[in-house]
């Protein structure tokens, strides 16, 4: 039963927000609008700066596992490449091959993960999860960068001659605002670093009214996201959708997960309950929530994007559950 509720703890809450901002657009509180708005403001403001922070609250590079991250950076790009046949051999459509191989390797980690960790392990499960974020952050967004633009609904038919923009592809990941809030929190701690070399230990929680306003925003971040993402949920699409749905959700909230853990739990049984926690955020979450502002931006299927954001954030409530109580049975917790 401890098992059970200690499961419970570290999902509900995240389900919960989803299903009042589903409540909320329902009884017309939240409309189109407001929705839209706070989707680029979580975009575009909020997870950036909750990115800043959780990098820079990083003690160092020394205290870094590189071991792990290698670990985890390594595992999402073998799930990419593998995403890329078999979402090509799924379905002929360009634009939704790129959303399907998105959907598979990228997970809600940015709004997600930290939360998430520290609900399964406190404070060391955050630590782990923040410095993940600087690695996994970047590498999700220039995988789907290039996902989106190899296939999307501008590239040519069947036969013909593909023509791959490798500017664009770089334009998109330079400009992407949660690279941005990643690099800048590293360059911050970067700098940080270099003061410490010359005995100066100057750091922005010097300047209390900046860091409590980054802190600020850093904490309206997930309730903002995660209720925006509930009041996006719409089912009417389903139906044209159904088998991309089912595919997607299955292959993001189930096959992947489940292989990685069990891939890490068999390598690295003592890998420490804060690195665990952090896998478990990193590859059992939901598909990201900007994955579908990104197809959308990039002319891929953003309708199939949205319905998979809905149903693997549904799904995930139980598989993270099943997971969480799973691994904490035997022991990783």
């Amino acid at each position: 039963m401890s098992d059970l509720i200690f499961s419970a703890d570290a999902v509900f809450p995240i389900i919960l927000l989803v299903l009042l901002g589903w409540f909320l657009k329902r009884i017309k509180l939240l409309n189109d609008e407001f929705l839209k708005v706070g989707n680029k403001l979580t975009f575009n403001v909020l997870l950036p700066v909750m990115l800043f922070n959780s990098v820079y609250a990083i003690e160092g590079f020394a205290s870094i596992n590189w071991s792990f991250i290698l670990f985890a950076i390594i595992s999402v790009i073998v799930v990419f490449l593998i995403a890329i046949p078999i979402s090509v051999a799924f379905t002929k459509n360009g634009g939704r091959r790129g959303v399907l191989i998105q959907n598979i390797f990228r997970s809600n980690y940015g709004i997600i993960g930290v939360p998430l960790a520290s609900q399964l392990f406190g404070a060391e499960g955050a630590a782990v999860a923040s410095v993940l974020s600087a690695f996994s952050i970047p590498l999700f967004n220039i995988l789907a960068v290039i996902a989106l633009t190899l296939f999307n609904n501008d590239v040519a038919l069947e036969g013909e001659k593909r023509r791959v923009d490798i500017k664009k592809i770089l334009k998109g990941i330079a400009k992407n605002p949660l690279i941005l809030g990643v690099l800048s929190g590293l360059f911050a701690l970067l700098i940080r670093s270099v003061l410490e070399k010359f005995n100066l230990s100057f750091r922005l929680s010097d300047i209390k009214f900046l860091m409590t306003t980054i802190k600020h925003l850093s904490s309206a971040t997930t309730p903002v996201a995660l209720i925006v993402l509930g009041g996006q949920f719409e089912f009417s699409a389903v139906k044209g959708l159904k088998r991309e749905i089912i595919f997607g959700t299955i292959m993001r909230t189930v096959v992947v997960p489940f292989s990685v853990l069990t891939v890490a739990y068999l390598l690295f049984p003592d890998m420490g309950g804060g690195c665990f926690a952090s896998l478990i955020a990193l590859f059992g979450a939901p598909v990201a929530v900007s994955s579908g502002i990104m197809a959308k931006e990039m002319n891929a299927d953003a309708e199939l994007a949205g319905q998979l954001i809905v149903w693997t954030t549904i799904t995930s409530a139980l598989t993270l559950f099943i997971m969480i109580t799973v691994f904490k049975a035997i022991g990783v917790f």
